[in-house]
């Protein structure tokens, strides 16, 4: 009788028991062997077994290869969960994350910007700021209330909470159409952090950047005498050597001596002034993991930051007297928790517990002056305190079912009580069409407060959604899901999203993958809106807008309590914004790690928010506002549009062994009839006229990324952006319709008619590794030292240019992005 045949099941996990997708798993006995590849929830299977003695094996970039040996009878085994361990340290960029084969599947878009630990410690990174350097991969072009959404080990987050030592790898465009998180991808930042590990792995890192090294500011009369230094780092391993309980701690101290440059116009002629802009910035985190059994972990951990800044908001137009002295302190406590509940279902549960505290005080108590393209000086009348106690809570069920991947859960992104003491404006700012206005002290608007500063509310955000991942046939897989996002305040109760994504790889060899997706995403408001309309109400905090003709001599003396107060609403029917986003491209491994993607997406918004005057007196005449008892009365209404199309190529790839490079250009439009929940039309009654370009546009957008390890004493990272130039608003710089907002244009100009010029910056690092003990290469310890330098060839790159024809530097920048720095650095790592 022939022994009956067995089957293995089995999962693989990584130390925080996320499953792997993706890896090859080999099965082997007597030199030979079979071979499968986990699917989206990490699982494996070999069926057809005959009893004997076999090893399994699987090796992960990044992590220790796994050599288990299993004996299989005639009855099927236990299924096996194999937990990974991260690999002893390594440097090599052999072992990046670049250049994936191409996979037809919906989480493998070869146009997902990945950057793993090895290229983030080869590439040239500013003050160790690795999210700004990778934000050049978002989308510039699209207006919206939350902006950009940081993702930190699944969870929504408002920083990075570890310092940048432990940061593991991001992302930007993975897993475009997934349901499981409100943004859409190129609006999304994912970091994955270091995991637990079972022997002690530690990085030092010291920055330091001084003025002598710089290249002059093109608009300061000498170089600014800056200087910044940074201690970083982290250390993570078995807690007291324990098997099953580990640490990360991480921190951070920066000491920055800044300086803003200032470049403005006077009554007595140019302005221009270095004016220093201090900031001290103290990062900590502590995470405790404890790994129960080999289907159970938790970990705690403790978020910590305290930032001062001074002199915020100088520089350019705005003169050193408009400084404000700021402070931020947030703690945060969060605590996840991953089950096993069984072989083909996981549970990951996580919350989060913070609190901030934000005042900004003005140096000068000064009534604030605006001028029109000219400057802005007296005091910033910006006093004000922010105060949080913030939970968010999210609870995912991945759970395995043949060929279908299910993913489903829920999650409150954000569920805050606010605090505000809003003392702004308390002396009042006045407003200037031009210098000879100004000189004969002739405003043409006047905002003052009074009254209670202080609202209190509570922000409520809920969401859930489901999603199918399923594995069709081998080379074609379909994600379809479903998401449902709902917020307080807002009387929008329908916000379903669906989304679909379909992965089709038509030869057996899968080198070509068809990828083809679309869905709809609903944005969120943020707080300030909901704290402009509890807190302008008409009977607690008051603010008066003045204009032309209603303005006293001397403002703060005047009886405020007699004139007609603004008052900020919701209007009836307000929903949140809903954006539509399509796309189809084509993918193809060119080389074992080397790919190449082409993608067209385009995009479609409606009910984007806007603000619009609805008392603003009305045209022909601009006399007295139609509502004598109030002044304005702000109209918040989803009511805007948003329309966009790019076509992208992105080429990803390992050429050599030692050289990673990853490029990717775009060529695109996006054209909206609003800037943002906080933006106004030039004329309130006619805001169909705003059609236009997005204040952030570009038609031309080029990134590159890359490595090479040429000589022990020749290793280079560098990036490369060049980018079109991104339009600019061209106004009269006065207020001809009387509402006290200097947003009038020239007749026939429309909305973001200027043209800036583009931008070119070309960044490179040189590096050399010492080793501590060369006969053990893989596991020295060892010292990096580095010299970064940024714009690399000193170009000059225009911004801020003014648009208001009153202004003598209409059509002119009054600034420039940073000439050439150079940064050194020296990393210890064991």
């Amino acid at each position: 009788m022939s022994a009956r045949a067995a089957s293995l099941r089995g999962t693989i996990v990584d130390p925080t028991l996320a499953p792997v997708p993706g890896v090859r798993v080999l099965l082997k006995v007597a030199g030979a062997g079979l071979s499968t590849h986990t699917g989206p929830a990490g699982a494996f299977r070999f069926d057809h077994l005959t009893p004997g003695d076999y090893e399994l094996q699987c090796d992960v970039p990044g992590f220790e290869p796994v050599r288990r040996r299993i004996r299989i009878g005639t009855r099927d085994p236990a299924a096996v969960t194999v937990r990974l361990t991260l690999a002893t340290l390594k440097e090599r960029l052999n072992i990046d994350e670049s250049g994936p084969p191409v996979a037809p599947q919906p989480g493998k878009n070869a146009d997902a910007v990945s950057v793993g630990r090895s290229m983030l410690d080869s590439l040239p990174f500013l003050d160790l700021n690795y999210l700004e350097a990778m934000a050049r991969f978002l989308d510039p072009g699209m207006p919206g209330g939350m902006g950009t959404s940081l993702v930190v080990d699944g969870m929504e987050m408002r920083n990075a909470g570890v310092t940048a030592s432990a940061i593991q790898e991001i992302r930007i465009n993975n897993n475009p159409y997934t349901a499981e998180y409100p943004r859409w991808s190129r609006r999304r930042i994912e970091i994955i952090t270091k995991s637990s590990a079972d022997s002690y792995h530690g990085t030092l890192n010291f920055v330091f950047r001084d003025h002598r090294l710089n290249a002059r500011d093109a608009f300061a009369r000498e170089r600014p005498l800056e200087q910044r230094r940074i201690v970083e780092g982290s250390l993570f391993g078995p807690l007291l050597r324990s098997r099953k309980t580990s640490f990360l701690l991480s921190g951070a101290r920066e000491e920055d001596d800044l300086v803003a440059v200032v470049f403005a116009q006077g009554l007595n002629g140019a302005i221009r002034q270095n004016v220093p802009r201090p900031q001290v910035n103290s990062v900590a985190s502590l995470r405790i993991s404890r790994q129960f059994s080999a289907g159970q972990a938790m970990f705690w951990q403790y978020n910590f930051q305290d930032r001062w800044q001074n002199n915020n908001g100088v520089g350019g137009s705005a003169l050193a007297e408009t400084g404000v002295q700021s402070r931020f302190r947030e703690d945060e406590f969060i605590v996840n928790h991953r089950v096993l509940l069984s072989q083909r279902l996981l549970s990951q549960f996580r919350i989060l517990l913070g609190r901030y505290w934000a005042p900004n005080k003005s140096n000068y108590a000064a009534p604030h002056i605006v001028v029109s393209g000219a400057f802005s000086g007296g005091g910033a009348q910006a006093d004000r305190l922010q105060t949080e106690v913030h939970t968010s809570i999210t609870w995912l069920l991945t759970q395995s079912m043949g060929h279908h991947t299910l993913k489903y859960g829920f999650n409150v992104p954000d569920w805050s009580r606010r605090g505000l003491a809003d003392r702004t404006n308390q002396a009042g700012s006045l407003s200037f069409a031009s210098l000879a206005d100004f000189a004969a002290n002739r405003p043409f608007a006047a905002v003052i407060q009074r009254g209670d500063p202080r609202v209190i509310f509570f922000e409520k955000n809920l969401g859930a959604f489901f999603q199918d991942e399923w594995q069709l046939r081998p080379n074609i897989s379909i994600a379809a899901g479903l998401r449902y996002d709902w917020q307080g305040y807002f009387g929008d109760n329908t916000n379903f999203a669906p989304r679909l994504a379909i992965a089709y790889a038509p030869r057996r060899s899968q080198k070509t993958v068809l990828r083809a997706g679309g869905g709809f995403f609903f944005d969120r408001s943020g707080p300030g809106p909901i704290w402009d309309v509890l807190r302008y109400n008409g009977s607690q905090l008051h603010r008066y807008v003045l204009t032309a003709g209603e303005i006293p001599a001397d403002i703060n003396r005047a009886r405020l309590d007699l004139l007609p107060t603004s008052v900020h609403r919701l209007s009836s029917g307000v929903e949140l914004p809903d954006t539509m986003q399509f796309s189809a491209g084509v993918e193809r491994q060119l080389a074992a790690r080397t790919t190449l993607a082409v993608n067209y997406t385009g995009v479609r918004g409606v009910q984007n928010l806007r603000s619009r005057d609805a008392n603003a007196p009305l045209p022909p005449v601009f006399g007295p506002r139609p509502d004598a008892r109030f002044s304005a009365i702000r109209v918040i209404e989803s009511a805007g549009r948003l329309e966009a199309n790019s076509l992208e190529i992105t080429l990803r790839g390992q050429f050599r062994s030692s050289h990673t490079v990853m490029a990717q250009y775009a060529f695109g439009k996006a054209q909206s009839d609003t800037g943002g929940v906080n933006w106004f039309p030039a004329a309130s009654y006619a805001p169909s006229g705003e059609w236009g370009r997005t204040d952030t546009d570009r038609r031309h957008q080029f990134n590159l990324l890359g490595a090479a390890a040429l000589h022990r004493w020749a290793n280079f990272g560098f990036s490369v952006s060049v980018l079109s130039g991104i339009p600019f608003n061209i106004t009269t710089g006065a207020d001809g319709n009387r509402d006290g907002m200097a947003l009038d244009r020239p007749a026939g100009v429309g909305r973001n008619t200027g043209q800036g010029p583009g931008l070119a910056v070309v960044d490179l690092r040189w590096y050399r590794e010492f080793l501590f003990r060369p006969e053990k290469k893989e596991k020295s310890s060892r010292a990096v030292a580095a010299v970064d330098t940024f714009n690399l060839f000193n170009r000059l790159n225009y911004q801020n240019f003014v648009g208001a024809l009153s202004s003598p530097f209409f059509g002119r920048a009054v600034a420039a992005h940073p000439a050439r720095r150079l940064q050194l650095s020296v990393r210890l790592q064991f």
